[in-house]
This record gives C-alpha cells, sequence and structure tokens, in this order.
C-alpha cells in the first residue's frame, strides 16, 4: 500500500449544510456524467469527432442514467439501510430482493460482472463465492462507489472498506481495487479536499503494485497533456471490452487531475475518451461534484435529470439520486434509516 503518511491531509469535514450540497453534487454529478458518456460509450474519439464533432453537452433527445445511475442508487439505498454495519450477506440479500428474486423477465442490463453475479445467487451461491464468474475486474463497482465516499465524507479508509464489503458480492482484485479507488477519492473531496488529496487518498488505499494504481498513477501523471495523454497512458490497445477497471477508473481520475477538478471539463474530457464513457464520465462527475457541489453542475445538465427509469433495475424506478444524496447526509440519514423509508416498493 501506498505510504498513507506521505500524502497530504484532508480537511476537516464540513457542516451538514456543506456536506449536502458536496453530496448532492457527487450523486447528480454521477448522473450527469452517466447520461452525457452513455451515447459515446465504446467509441473511440475519432468515431466521437465523426459523428458529433466534440461532445459539448447532451447528444440523446432524452438523456437519463443508464445502470451506473441505478446501481448507484441501489448503493445509496443499501447505506441508508445498514450504515457502516453493512455486510457482505446484507448485500446479497438486497440484490436478491432488488434484482436477482423479482418476476421480471430476462435481466435488462448491466455488464458481463453483474450478469455473472446475478448467475451465481440464483443457483444459491453467496459472497464471496457469488463473485467467482469470467468477469470480476470490471467497473460495476466502480460505477456505484461514489456513493461510499459521500457516506464516508472525510473517511477515505471507511469509505474503501465499505466498497469492499459491497463488492464482495460481485467483484474481486483489481474490480474490487477500482471500486475502492473511487469511493475514497469521493470521501476526501467531500471533505473539501484539493485534487492533489484526491488523487492520493485513491492511490492510499490500494495496492501500490496493482494493475490499477499503477494505470492511476499513469493517468494523473499524464494529466497536464490532455485527454489524448491519458487515454494513451492507459486504454489497453487491441483489447476489445472497455470496462476494465484499472482502464476506466484511471481515465475518470485523468480526466478529473486534467480538469483541476472543474465539473464540467472533467465530465467532457471523459466523455470525448470514449472507450466506457458513461462510467468514465460518471465517475469524474462524482469526484468533481463533490470538489464544487452541485451548484459547479451547469443548470441545463442538472434539469434534465428526472428520476430513474428503472431501464436496467426496476425496483430503482421513481428514485431521485439528489433524494439518495440527502439520505446520506447528516439530519436525514437517521429518519430514513429509522422508518425504513428508502426501500424501493
Amino acid at each position: 500500500m501506498a505510504a498513507i503518511a506521505c500524502i497530504p491531509s484532508a480537511p476537516a469535514p464540513e457542516d451538514s449544510a456543506g456536506r449536502r450540497e458536496r453530496a448532492r453534487g457527487a450523486l447528480l454529478g454521477l448522473a450527469v456524467g452517466d447520461a452525457l458518456g452513455a451515447p459515446a460509450e465504446n467509441m473511440r474519439p475519432s468515431e466521437i469527432r465523426a459523428r458529433w464533432g466534440r461532445i459539448t453537452g447532451y447528444v440523446a433527445e432524452h438523456p437519463a442514467g443508464t445502470d451506473d445511475t441505478e446501481y448507484a442508487i441501489l448503493t445509496g439505498l443499501l447505506l441508508a439501510r445498514h450504515g457502516s454495519a453493512l455486510t457482505p450477506e446484507q448485500v446479497g440479500a438486497a440484490w436478491h430482493e432488488w434484482i436477482a428474486d423479482r418476476c421480471e423477465g430476462p435481466f435488462r442490463g448491466a455488464g458481463f460482472s453483474e450478469r455473472g453475479t446475478l448467475e451465481n445467487l440464483r443457483r444459491g451461491l453467496a459472497a464471496p463465492l457469488s463473485a467467482q464468474h469470467r468477469h470480476p475486474w470490471s467497473d460495476g463497482l466502480a460505477m456505484r462507489a461514489a456513493p461510499h465516499g459521500v457516506f464516508a465524507a472525510g473517511r477515505p479508509a471507511e469509505a474503501a472498506r465499505l466498497a469492499a464489503v459491497d463488492g464482495s458480492v460481485s467483484h474481486d482484485g483489481e474490480g474490487i481495487y477500482g471500486g475502492q479507488a473511487v469511493a475514497a477519492g469521493v470521501a476526501a473531496a467531500m471533505a473539501g479536499a484539493p485534487v492533489v488529496t484526491v488523487v492520493a487518498a485513491a492511490l492510499a488505499l490500494v495496492p501500490e503494485d496493482s494493475w490499477t494504481a499503477r494505470s492511476l498513477r499513469r493517468a494523473v501523471t499524464a494529466a497536464h497533456l490532455g485527454e489524448r495523454a491519458v487515454r494513451s497512458a492507459v486504454v489497453v490497445g487491441g483489447y476489445p471490452w472497455t470496462d476494465l477497471a484499472p482502464e476506466a477508473v484511471a481515465l475518470a481520475f485523468g480526466a478529473y487531475a486534467a480538469a483541476d477538478g472543474d465539473f464540467e471539463q472533467a465530465v467532457l474530457t471523459a466523455v470525448n475518451m470514449g472507450r466506457d464513457a458513461d462510467t468514465t464520465a460518471a465517475v469524474a462527475g462524482a469526484l468533481a461534484g463533490a470538489t464544487r457541489g452541485v451548484h459547479a453542475i451547469p443548470e441545463a445538465w442538472a434539469a434534465a435529470i428526472g428520476p430513474a427509469r428503472g431501464s436496467c433495475l426496476p425496483a430503482m424506478a421513481g428514485h431521485h439520486v439528489l433524494d439518495i444524496a440527502d439520505l446520506l447526509t447528516p439530519g436525514t440519514f437517521v429518519l430514513a434509516a429509522d422508518n425504513d423509508t428508502e426501500a424501493p416498493t
């Protein structure tokens, strides 16, 4: 592990009002990035330019979050229900309750890691065996990890621990590390840490010689040279699948660092690099939204985000990311948990 003593110390957590603004920025930023990036998913920069020029806003007629947003909502609801006491058994039970055991026909979204996990859960396997499939290294945990950082604001190690608990049902190895990096980075940003400290916090909570850490270091080192340099530093050339956690997480942090935390620039940099663009832009949006707060998100972008449609997870339909952010901030969490108002119907 990187020496935690060598990273700049994060500021103390802010009061509840400031934390709420950052929480809303993180989760709305995730949903905005997801919606902006979805049309460019699995595309190369040259393909993006040929179709749209440079993407500078929504290019879909009806922009909306994808599985990234809906799984992040699921994570937020889990934290509102269980908090720091979250266990792998509770995560598995929620996946059964909200996804695997529902009689709604075939699974309608997400990637290979989620499909493999659901097959294992339906066979009766539980964490960590439920994560023993062919794609435990995907960015499926990273895409849903930001709520752990929101919940554990100013406590990157706790955010990373919760992400690992959450991820044990669906991921292993580099897939876990990617989620931990995102959760730790968001937790540091939630406390008002500068970009350099956010990146250092992420690196401090994953193994130093992991693929995730190496890719992340390459990305942020190249960040001052722009998005082409970031992409060249981490993309696995010729590999057909774009949901590699080490690659996607590094692209997201590289975009965030290149923008020095500016929300609009961070998200658009991630989108225009292509690859798993909805996830990379969602993570960059969560980091920048936590850093700058909800008011840094362009109003027109924010206004387009409504309640989740349930296009991937029907049980998440009707939940808005801003409501999830409020559940995870002081003054709302205890009431929501006591009344159990957060559970999907």
